[in-house]
């Protein structure tokens, strides 16, 4: 079978097919419309071309137009601002110049008056010169007539004083000397025997007085002193202990070294360990801690941590405990809680073996009874009593001796001006402004000096008060030195004849220098270097 658009044809080789004629004639015409169509096509395709570029170039022709005319009117308007501009900063420059023009003319017209007040100030001053010439010829001649009565006057009493002279038989030294000798003998006569017997009345009335008001002060507060000291070692059971003290490699008494803030001193000393520290509260810390330790018997880092905090409240609460017993023995109100706190820790300080707390205590009393005897306020005198000694709390922490860090912590308290004074003054370091502070002085001696009071043997005592003296014997120019208020303070006198008063200052400070080296005490030494200059007449 052949398809339709083919049919069979005969030669002489044989049957071929071959294509129907009509066929073929369509085919032809459709292939011919066909690319005319595309021709067609493509024609239209152009056309479209060509008007759609000239419509792009009419479009990018007015865009240029448009972009040449906003470039015109730009411009046009930055020449307009320019030109506004410049007119601007014209006038701004034309207002300045006006403006400098008239400071220069003001400053011309103060110049001018200037100019006038300087040529009327010459003028008054040629006036005042010439014056000045007058007054001074004027003087010139008043002076010139002086003088001449001056050397008149001169005369009259030189002829005066020959015709003097020539009537008594002695000259006018002679006459002076033996008129002012009457006159001073006479005069140092009766005033010394008037002064020495006011002196020797009023010495005996108030030391009977005295004598009487601080024996009746001290009857009445007749308690038991405690000498409390504060224990510085703690009983081991045995040298193992010690080592379970010290730790492996040392561990445990750096730990509690370290949380009490003390040293603590492990020797071959057997059955005790020594706890060193220049606070006595961190010090009783850590002796308790270290007994309980002890007891305890497991020691280590963390447990001593335990410990110590755990004392170190129970110590705070006891503080405050204490200061509080102290405060309601004395019936003082009022006190602010650090004051109390640093009143309660006066209970760790001892001062020659006088616990400082149970001191204060003494004080308030015998200041307040002595107050009420003279006719002042007694409870002002026990709370500066009370206080008097506050600064010892807190001397090992802070710079400067006791009475002024008690003034200082005072003060910052609210505490009034005699408490503060007398906390001061009570060793005589200042003048003296309050009466409290001469009772809360006085009380503190016969607190401090009263037999039992401090627990020092005598020889001790005596032994103290040579060594004090002896330092100062060896400075040349010294001619007496005595050791007073229980070795507290020293009275040195020189030779005012080989000592001048800038070596008498120098001498001073180098025996106080030689204290600090040479010697371990409690407290301060107060020295005090007294230049003497004796003048001694006999009358016969």
């Amino acid at each position: 079978m052949l398809p339709r658009y083919l049919s069979p044809r005969v030669n002489g080789n044989g049957l071929k097919a071959t294509m129907n004629p009509e066929l073929a004639q369509t085919i032809l015409y459709c292939l011919f419309f066909f690319f005319l169509g595309i021709a067609a096509v493509l024609g239209y395709i152009q056309r479209q071309a060509a008007k759609r570029a000239a419509r792009l170039s009419q479009e990018a022709e007015a865009i240029l137009d448009a972009a040449r005319r906003e470039a015109e009117n730009r411009s046009a308007q930055v020449v307009l601002e320019a030109r506004e501009k410049s007119l601007a900063i014209k006038a701004d420059t034309e207002r300045e110049v006006v403006a400098m023009r008239e400071k220069e003319q003001a400053r011309d017209r103060k110049l001018d008056a200037r100019e006038d007040q300087i040529s009327a100030s010459q003028d008054s001053l040629r006036k005042a010169q010439r014056g000045l010439e007058s007054s001074q010829n004027r003087l010139a001649a008043q002076m010139r007539t002086l003088t001449e009565q001056r050397a008149e006057l001169d005369r009259l009493v030189q002829e005066n004083q020959k015709s003097l002279e020539r009537l008594s038989g002695m000259s006018r030294e002679e006459a002076s000397a033996k008129l002012l000798d009457s006159v001073h003998a006479d005069l140092e006569h009766e005033i010394g025997a008037a002064v020495l017997k006011q002196r020797r009345e009023l010495t005996n009335r108030v030391d009977n007085q005295a004598r009487e008001m601080l024996l009746t002060a001290m009857q009445r507060y007749a308690s038991a002193h405690t000498a409390d000291t504060t224990t510085s070692t703690v009983g081991v059971p045995t040298d193992d202990m010690k080592g379970r003290i010290i730790g492996r490699e040392g561990r445990n008494i750096r730990s509690f070294e370290k949380a009490t803030g003390v040293d603590l001193i492990i020797d071959d000393t057997p059955g005790v360990v020594v706890v060193s520290g220049f606070d006595p509260v961190r010090r009783e810390i850590a002796r308790m801690s270290l007994e309980k330790l002890i007891a305890d018997g497991r020691i280590h880092p963390s447990k001593i941590e335990e410990i110590v905090e755990q004392t170190g409240q129970e110590i705070q609460q006891f503080i405050i405990k204490k200061g509080l017993e102290a405060v309601n023995e004395v019936n003082v109100s009022g006190l602010h809680d650090r004051v109390i706190e640093m009143l309660g820790r006066l209970h760790f300080r001892t001062s020659y073996s006088q616990n400082v707390l149970r001191h204060s205590v003494e004080v308030a009393f015998l200041a307040g009874m002595m107050a009420e005897m003279i006719g002042m306020d007694g409870d002002i005198a026990r709370r500066c009593g009370l206080l008097h000694d506050i600064g010892k709390a807190a001397d090992h922490e802070l710079e400067g001796g006791h009475p002024k860090i008690g003034a200082d912590l005072l003060r910052r308290n609210k505490e009034s001006d005699e408490v503060v004074h007398a906390a001061k003054g009570h060793h005589d370091d200042i003048t003296t402004e309050h009466p409290y502070t001469m009772l809360v002085a006085t009380a503190d001696a016969c607190s401090a000096g009263r037999p039992g009071a401090r627990r020092e043997s005598l020889e001790r005592y005596v032994k103290r008060m040579e060594e004090l003296e002896s330092i100062a014997n060896r400075f040349d120019g010294v001619q007496q030195a005595y050791a007073i208020s229980a070795g507290r303070e020293l009275r040195v006198i020189v030779s005012s004849g080989q000592i001048s008063d800038e070596r008498a200052a120098a001498i001073c400070r180098d025996i106080a220098a030689a204290f600090e080296k040479e010697l371990t005490y409690p407290g301060e030494i107060k020295v005090t270097v007294v230049r003497e200059a004796r003048f001694v007449s006999t009358a016969k």
